[in-house]
């Protein structure tokens, strides 16, 4: 792609985000935009649909907190499916946690945030369609470290902090983990908010997941508030350098619209069903294949026919064979008190492998340097080996002397007589 392109792209994009802002500012987004979700979506047959939990006229999104870094392919961090009905402002969140274990398509089963280090966003889509057996109409991926850069562009956030939060890890591999939280509301910049959504209890996922949810609807409510409007320029800047969607402007207004106004009348959030099982020292949250399609169709209004239940039923044998003999079940405060630990243990890894990278990178800069520097030197000592006459070292020619005679002794006491 020419800078041209790159350059076109960037003013779409920020032309897009632009629309979004003044749109739901005017409250025109319900007006015009409401069902462009649906109206734009493939209109399923019963052969696409058979056997999935599809609905013509719901729309279906991926949301991912993506942890990427400059010399890492990252890892999806925080996952999310919004399950919109636009002609009834309604919506749901399906949090899916990223240990959960899942069938990922040429590795085998896996955690679920492992997806986007084999294939990005692409290989989790396809994961999240087949663990759940439905289509996934669009998605919106977000730079985790660009959350903070948003909030402080939005001017911060007001979150009603539950209980008093916390929690020292200096060996977090972001230079620290440090989080002091009150309880009660507080206004929170981009850094603090995020503190908020990493902080970890013996609630475990779904305390997290919890508290992304307050996150969000604190971001939610930030957007519609006028006091944005000075802030473009800003908001712009920081969006467009850190989301990435395939959704249309339309889609867009559509999607922030109908979760403003289904938060208005009681969005609905669930964590994926399933229990915490360790296997092979590795913590895993196994998921319950027929509770999730089960809360699945009931957002989506789809009835379970036997083809579903035969689907269901399939995948749910395929769940529980897949699971090791030597696979434990813990209790939930066991599973958070160990994931904390390999956690950090996984973190000092990752920090070991950017100290052996940064290592190897200053080894190959030596190794570069070194041909440089020995040509230098060989130069040095062609100049050395060079004859030069040194006058403090050199011998001294014999010069040559004048033949003498021996003259006799003249007697002082003589008076010239014979």
């Amino acid at each position: 792609m020419g800078n041209g392109d790159k350059k076109n792209k960037s003013s779409y994009v920020k032309y897009i985000l632009i629309l979004v802002v003044v749109f739901i500012l005017s409250g025109m987004v319900g007006a015009f935009f409401a069902n462009a979700l649906v109206d734009n979506k493939p209109d399923y047959n019963e052969d696409d649909k058979k056997g999935m939990l599809v609905a013509n006229d719901k729309a279906t999104v991926m949301i991912m907190g993506v942890d990427e870094r400059a010399d890492d392919v990252g890892r999806s961090d925080t996952l999310m499916i919004a399950t919109l009905d636009p002609d009834k402002n309604q919506a749901a969140l399906l949090s899916v946690p990223r240990d959960t274990r899942v069938k990922i398509k040429g590795h085998g089963f896996d955690k679920i945030n492992a997806a986007y280090a084999y294939g990005g966003r692409k290989l989790t889509q396809e994961t999240i369609e087949s663990l759940l057996n439905t289509h996934i109409d669009h998605y919106i991926k977000i730079n985790v470290h660009g959350f903070t850069k948003i909030i402080d562009a939005l001017g911060g956030i007001d979150i009603d902090v539950e209980k008093r939060m916390y929690y020292e890890d200096p060996w977090d591999d972001d230079g620290g983990l440090y989080i002091d939280l009150q309880p009660g509301m507080q206004h929170m910049d981009g850094k603090t908010a995020i503190t908020y959504v990493r902080y970890r209890d013996e609630e475990g996922d779904i305390g997290r997941i919890k508290r992304q949810q307050n996150f969000m609807k604190a971001v939610m409510d930030k957007l519609v508030s006028p006091t944005i409007i000075p802030k473009l320029p800003a908001i712009v800047s920081a969006v467009s350098d850190s989301v990435e969607t395939d959704m249309s402007v339309s889609e867009i207004l559509s999607f922030l619209g109908t979760l403003q106004d289904a938060k208005d009348n009681g969005l609905k959030s669930e964590m994926l069903p399933g229990k915490p099982v360790y296997i092979e020292g590795i913590s895993y949250w196994v998921p319950d294949i027929s509770k999730t399609r089960q809360i699945l169709a009931n957002t989506l209004g789809i009835k379970i026919n036997q083809s579903i239940t035969t689907s269901i039923h399939e995948d749910n044998i395929e769940y529980e064979e897949s699971i090791p003999d030597n696979a434990v079940e813990v209790t939930e405060k066991e599973r958070i008190k160990r994931e904390i630990a390999q956690e950090r243990e996984e973190r000092l890894q990752r920090l070991r492998e950017e100290q052996e990278k940064s290592t190897k990178r200053f080894k190959s800069e030596v190794d570069e340097e070194r041909p440089r520097t020995n040509s230098n030197r060989e130069k040095v000592e062609t100049r050395e080996e060079t004859p030069v006459e040194d006058n403090t070292t050199k011998q001294k020619e014999p010069v040559p002397q004048t033949p003498t005679r021996d003259v006799p002794a003249i007697d002082m006491n003589t008076t010239g007589k014979s």
